[in-house]
């Protein structure tokens, strides 16, 4: 099922929504079926998708392929506060007049809708740690092509993927690995998770923020107010 907002913003945009799994969804010409992490085998459409050989991906290595090749990919990793950053730093770039692309896990009110893709070369994606698809094990932000990978934290989450912490380090090791010599990676220094991801190497340019030893330290003053140096 889809539920508000989504509903509603699909239900403006004229998209249809066919409610429920059934093979006679997929009965009839289609160019592309985008297959998302939620879908196992047994799924009644997926087993019809298998069995018609039609063409499908995944959601990341779709957006990877029809939008991120020739854009300046930014991509906002942790395991919290993905949405509200990548929020932020797109609104950033839009107020601006950047007019990046985007793509959030959600509907910022001040952006109205979750996704847009524009001429821009700034591509600003919220990058998820989950895995991709069926047949794709990977964290969804290894398909996404940054050139700037901005890593707010890491903590232990997804226990029903992940057995450790260490194994999502892995994950965000193998980002580390896609991020172009003349990339930049932004990370929380005061995170022991994330420096034992950047001790096992990194081959690009390090901007570092946080409260104690770090290039952009977050102050805390008189009375609650804050001064970032």
């Amino acid at each position: 099922h889809v539920y508000p907002p989504m509903s509603d913003f699909l239900a403006a945009e004229r998209i249809t929504v066919l409610e429920g799994y059934q093979a006679a969804h997929v009965q009839r010409p289609i160019d592309l079926v985008v297959v998302g992490n939620a879908i196992s085998r047994g799924n009644a459409e997926l087993e019809a998708v298998l069995d018609a050989g039609l063409r499908y991906a995944s959601l990341p290595e779709t957006i990877r392929d029809q939008w991120l090749w020739d854009a300046d990919s930014i991509v906002i990793a942790g395991t919290h506060g993905k949405t509200t950053t990548t929020s932020m730093l797109t609104w950033v770039f839009e107020h601006n007049d950047r007019n990046p692309g985007f793509l959030i896990g959600g509907i910022p009110t001040n952006l109205g809708q979750g996704a847009r893709f524009t001429d821009s070369e700034w591509f600003i994606i919220e990058g998820d740690e989950y895995d991709t698809a069926f047949f794709d094990k990977r964290s969804k932000f290894l398909h996404y092509l940054p050139e700037v990978a901005l890593l707010n934290n890491l903590e232990f989450d997804h226990a029903d993927i992940f057995p450790d912490v260490a194994a999502i380090q892995t994950q965000f090791h193998h980002l580390l690995r896609t991020v172009p010599g003349r990339g930049t990676v932004v990370w929380h220094a005061d995170d022991a998770n994330l420096a034992a991801v950047i001790e096992r190497g990194c081959w690009s340019a390090q901007l570092r923020f946080g409260q104690a030893q770090a290039d952009w330290l977050l102050r805390a003053g008189a009375d609650d107010d804050y001064t970032v140096q």
